[in-house]
């Protein structure tokens, strides 16, 4: 497993993770997210739905791994959306990500 998904674990279990369609479009609107990473082979719909939600609010997304990757980086089963809460694992990921 890749250095970005054992992160996505490591703040599954300090709490620091949502996951689902409508959890993350909650999290976007309350201003929680900081980071959101969207699975490669999404929905067109969930796509589009989740990339206008972060582009009105201004968080950060990511298109990365497939929803069964994603899911067992967070211990579910297949996941398209995930957002990440915290400012420190958002950066992490950035810095992970612009290597």
């Amino acid at each position: 497993m890749n250095k970005i998904l054992q992160l996505l674990g490591l703040a599954t279990r300090a709490g620091k993770v949502i996951s689902g369609e409508e959890l993350v479009i909650q999290e976007i609107r309350s201003g929680r997210a900081r980071l959101v990473f969207l699975a490669t082979d999404a929905a067109k719909n969930a796509e589009k739905k989740v990339t206008d939600k972060c582009s009105s609010y201004g968080v950060p997304l990511i298109r990365y791994g497939t929803r069964g990757e994603l899911g067992a980086a967070i211990g579910k089963e297949e996941r398209v959306v995930i957002a990440i809460l915290d400012e420190g694992f958002a950066r992490s990921f950035r810095k992970l990500l612009s290597n």
